[in-house]
């Protein structure tokens, strides 16, 4: 289905796995100023983490019921790997040169892929995840798949608690302190290093949440499936300017709109079939990237330093 109210419903709802897995991005930026190009990898194995305990639960059991633990599976195994990094592959790193930690953070990415096509049977293949359920929604002229509302919903969720969080709780103003200024942060008490690990903690929880939801969306996790969503997630954060966690959110909404669009509208006009088809929605996603920073090389909402965390 191809009309306009569809395809704005379908970029809002990868858009939302596009924000979550972004604010991970923007999270340890905005502290740490480090691109951990191994987050997406982290998105991957909350999904693996996720239908590993599907696997796992008696025969018969319900998805509903199941739900909250392959959720939970997810965050450990996704938080455990963020945490894991950051204190044994970034720490030691980081007063390197800027080089010395991304090039660190591509390693690690190639090694969870290889971890999981390794630790999982079969991984090399698209593995398959259990559905809510095979009916979709009508609304009007939309259809609503039950794993699209379990990631709007969700992604609301995450998004509202993590500015509340910030905002209100001690750790929160600890977050955008250390953001500010860390030296400073540091005068005044406020343990720094145990800031970070709640930073990459937070990324990895928000990006097990995107892992599960992507898995009931699709129906599939595979294990290299944490490139190409990081990769549109990094360019959602950078779009709505990275640092700033609102600006994740709307990056990530903005990203999935053009997205669904191009693969709808352009991708159909006459002879782009023969140039590659429905690929051709990844390559307007970044045009738009491009004309945005050219336009506003900070982003859509910019770097204000108050709101990083």
């Amino acid at each position: 289905m191809h009309t306009l109210p569809q395809q704005l419903a379908n970029g809002l709802f990868i858009g939302s796995m596009y924000g979550l897995i972004a604010i991970g991005y923007t999270m340890v930026y905005g502290i740490v100023q480090l691109i951990n190009f191994a987050h997406g990898e982290i998105f991957m194995t909350g999904g693996f983490g996720a239908l590993a305990v599907w696997t796992n639960l008696p025969s018969g059991t319900s998805i509903w019921l199941a739900l909250p633990l392959m959720l939970l599976g997810g965050a450990i195994v996704s938080v455990l790997i963020a945490i894991g990094a950051e204190r044994f592959a970034y720490r030691p790193l980081r007063t390197a040169p800027r080089l010395a930690p991304l090039i660190t953070a591509i390693g690690l990415s190639l090694a969870l892929q290889q971890a999981i096509f390794l630790w999982y049977p079969g991984a090399d293949n698209a593995k398959t995840f259990p559905q809510l359920g095979t009916h979709p929604y009508h609304v009007g002229d939309i259809d609503i798949q039950r794993g699209d509302i379990f990631l709007v919903v969700a992604a609301a969720i995450c998004m509202i608690g993590l500015a509340a969080f910030v905002r209100t709780s001690r750790t929160g103003r600890a977050m955008q302190a250390t953001a500010q200024d860390p030296d400073t942060a540091k005068l005044m008490g406020i343990d720094t290093n145990r800031i970070i690990v709640i930073a990459f903690a937070i990324g990895g929880l928000f990006a097990a949440v995107a892992g599960l939801a992507s898995g009931l969306k699709y129906g599939q996790v595979r294990y290299d499936m944490g490139f190409q969503a990081g990769l549109k997630a990094f360019t959602a954060a950078v779009l709505g300017g990275i640092g700033n966690i609102y600006g994740a959110m709307l990056g990530g909404l903005v990203l999935g709109i053009a997205e669904s669009c191009a693969s709808a509208y352009i991708s159909n006009i006459p002879g782009m079939q023969q140039l590659g088809g429905g690929s051709w929605a990844n390559v307007w996603a970044f045009v738009l990237l491009i004309v945005v920073l050219l336009v506003r090389p900070q982003g859509l909402l910019g770097e204000r330093v108050a709101d990083r965390a």
